[in-house]
C-alpha cells in the first residue's frame, strides 16, 4: 500500500483488526494510527476505537470510502434537524443565564423595530439598534459572556 496521510480511509483485509472502515488520525515513519469510523458495511460509527498499525502490516489494510459519504438522505436531514433543536436549546439555555444582558440585547431590538412608532428617530439609527441588538443577543447565546 501507497504511503497514508491523515484522513485517508482504509478497511482491513484479515483477520487480525476488527471489520470496519478506519481514518488515519496519525503517521509516523515507523507506524500509522487509525480510528475506526465505519463498521462492516460501511455505515458511520462512532467507537472510540484507536489501533496502532506499524507500516509493515499496512499491507492488511486497503483503501475504502469515507463513511460519512454514504449517509442515506433521510438520516443526514434528521441529525441536521436534530444539531438545529439542540443548537437552539442550548442558545435559549445561554440566554435565560443572563437576564440582563438579555433584556437590554432585546429591548435594543424591539426599540428598532418598533422605534417608528414610538421615537422620532431617523431609519439609519433603528437599523443600527436592530442590528446592536442582535448582536448582543447573538453574543451572549454563543456562551462567550462570563458570569
Amino acid at each position: 500500500m501507497t504511503s497514508l496521510t491523515i484522513r485517508d480511509h482504509v478497511r482491513p483485509t484479515d483477520g487480525d483488526y476488527p471489520d470496519g472502515i478506519y481514518r488515519v488520525v496519525g503517521t509516523s515513519e515507523g507506524a500509522v494510527t487509525l480510528l475506526r469510523v465505519g463498521d462492516a458495511d460501511g455505515r458511520r460509527v462512532n467507537t472510540g476505537e484507536i489501533v496502532t498499525v506499524s507500516v509493515g502490516d499496512l499491507e492488511a489494510f486497503e483503501p475504502a470510502e469515507n463513511p460519512d459519504g454514504n449517509r442515506p438522505f433521510g438520516a443526514t436531514v434528521a441529525s441536521q434537524l436534530e444539531m438545529g433543536y439542540w443548537s437552539l436549546r442550548v442558545f435559549g439555555q445561554q440566554l435565560a443565564a443572563h437576564p440582563f444582558p438579555t433584556a437590554i440585547a432585546g429591548l435594543l431590538v424591539l426599540a428598532g423595530v418598533a422605534g417608528e412608532r414610538i421615537t422620532l428617530l431617523p431609519e439609519p439609527a433603528l437599523t443600527a439598534l436592530i442590528l446592536a441588538g442582535s448582536l448582543g443577543l447573538a453574543y451572549i447565546g454563543s456562551g462567550r459572556l462570563q458570569r
